[in-house]
């Protein structure tokens, strides 16, 4: 049972009706079919959320608090920006005293200063399949088939391509208009292996944990490294190139 709705939001000159983690899970799933209560808790152990509390100790959101969230939880999908990213882009608001807007927030463009750009929220929910993988990325079947063949491209189930797939495969395109070809790749499939292998020693210990938000952790932690990685290599390419460049 849900509990009630009532109270007035502190400091607000209009009532703000409070609603229970779980009303709010179930309005923000409309848009972000993945959010659970975990996640939720784990946002607020960050300190990007502080919901009110009864007496009871039952957590009380009010709508901007759901503002809030929704503003987190985009800014996450639609440019995977690392939860520092976004803590800075809500003291901004904090700063100013108004909260994000309750609308889909305008995200600010990140770059070559530090944030990570970010790939259209279409791409990471995609399931296509394979003729629709080729119409969608420019790369022709021989090539999409020396990409599998490679291990730069995994359909999964077989037959079918999520949005990382579609991302590497337009990127391959891309590359391709300048003379590379998939066995030039082969080394970012090793890298990436590399990484992989890294990475999963800091996020398994938390991931293999029964509790939800050691488990929320885990996944937070996981898309903060890959942020942390694209930042990185970027910058040594950068650095690579400088010479090159004549800069």
């Amino acid at each position: 049972m849900s509990e009630p709705a009532a109270s007035a939001a502190a400091g607000s000159s209009r009532p703000q009706p409070l609603m229970s983690i779980g009303e709010v899970l179930a309005q923000l799933r409309v848009d972000f079919p993945d959010a659970t209560l975990s996640k939720l808790r784990f946002l607020e152990a960050e300190g990007l959320v502080e919901p009110q509390r009864t007496a009871a100790g039952y957590r009380k959101y009010s709508w901007d608090d759901v503002a809030r969230l929704r503003f987190v939880l985009t800014a996450q999908r639609d440019q995977y920006l690392p939860l520092r990213v976004i803590r800075e882009q809500l003291a901004g608001w904090d700063a100013m005293g108004e909260p994000p807007g309750r609308s889909r927030p305008a995200l600010v463009a990140v770059g070559p200063g530090g944030e990570v750009p970010g790939q259209q929220a279409e791409a990471e929910s995609a399931r296509l399949d394979r003729a629709e993988l080729i119409a969608r990325s420019g790369v022709d079947k021989a090539t999409l088939a020396e990409l599998e063949r490679l291990g730069v491209v995994v359909s999964d189930p077989p037959g079918w391509y999520d949005g990382d797939a579609l991302i590497i495969a337009e990127a391959v395109a891309g590359l391709a208009a300048y003379g590379l070809e998939p066995r030039h790749l082969r080394g970012y499939r090793l890298a990436a292996d590399r990484e992989v292998g890294l990475f999963a020693q800091l996020v398994t210990p938390l991931a293999r944990q029964s509790d939800p938000a050691a488990r929320a952790r885990a996944a937070e932690t996981a898309r903060e490294l890959v942020a942390l990685s694209q930042r990185l290599h970027a910058a040594l390419v950068r650095v690579g190139l400088r010479s090159t460049l004549g800069r």
